[in-house]
């Protein structure tokens, strides 16, 4: 929803555009633009032909969405709640933008049929909301780091949510989880007796002391949302610069100047 290229980069292309391209075998993948869906939008539902650009049209609407509110939020949700009605696919998972847009895009719909009660708009935000509102249709998982920012921020989305919409909450999801990657007691055992010691244990230290910091984290989200435990992704490999090989080096490192003082 959020295009800034971390997904194509990810899915190893240069970029996603608006039409979907097939990135994987029956997997697709799509860029929301706004323009676009706007143009999509006439042509399904107003059953008015666009050719060549929008421009002057794209300033009327934004005219039009500066003096009504949800109004740009709603050509995002409907794209993907049409795509959901019309079966396109078998699951939609939607990358959203930061939780306070997610939160406005999501309960956009509500905010226009309070504006607007009868007509082809109140028609057209009807069935949205009855997509979004069905919760064997559409839930929100939660990601976020172990941090304290996005877990203050996750538990105040799902708080707004339950306030602006009664879309489901399904849990949460902690990314970036950091791995236990250094041996405490190894650590606790180590006597600095060089610099170039001292230095891998208070890496070595500060490692593991990250992954604890995480996990209280992950507790607090898991007890302000009522959660038994919460799912975790671990810290993936990403090169030769990744945590993984850093403390493996580092470790080594250690055992080896212990060997030579030995």
């Amino acid at each position: 929803m959020d295009d800034k290229g971390s997904l194509a980069a990810y899915l190893g292309r240069d970029d996603l555009t608006f039409s979907p391209v097939e990135v994987s075998p029956n997997l697709y993948a799509m860029a929301m633009n706004t323009e676009d869906s706007l143009r999509e939008y006439i042509r399904l539902f107003l059953r008015v032909p666009v050719l060549g650009s929008l421009t002057p049209l794209a300033r009327i609407f934004d005219f039009v969405a500066n003096a009504a509110p949800a109004v740009k939020e709603i050509l995002a949700v409907g794209k993907l709640c049409y795509e959901v009605r019309e079966r396109h696919y078998d699951i939609v998972i939607v990358d959203s933008e930061a939780s306070g847009h997610f939160v406005a895009q999501v309960s956009a719909p509500d905010a226009l049929a309070t504006l607007v009660r009868i007509g082809i708009v109140a028609d057209q935000t009807k069935w949205m909301s009855n997509l979004l509102h069905d919760p064997e249709v559409s839930t929100v998982l939660a990601v976020v780091t172990p941090e304290e920012m996005p877990v203050v921020e996750t538990i105040e989305l799902r708080d707004r949510l339950a306030t602006a919409t009664p879309i489901d909450f399904a849990g949460v999801l902690v990314n970036r989880m950091p791995a236990a990657l250094v041996d405490a007691e190894l650590l606790a055992t180590v006597a600095p007796t060089s610099g170039h010691l001292a230095t891998s244990v208070q890496v070595g230290e500060w490692l593991s002391e990250r992954r604890s910091n995480a996990e209280l984290h992950a507790r607090r989200l898991a007890d302000a949302l009522e959660l038994g435990n919460v799912e975790t992704i671990a810290e993936a490999p990403a090169g030769t610069h990744s945590p993984e090989r850093i403390t493996d080096h580092l470790v080594g490192e250690m055992r080896r100047i212990l060997d030579e003082h030995a």
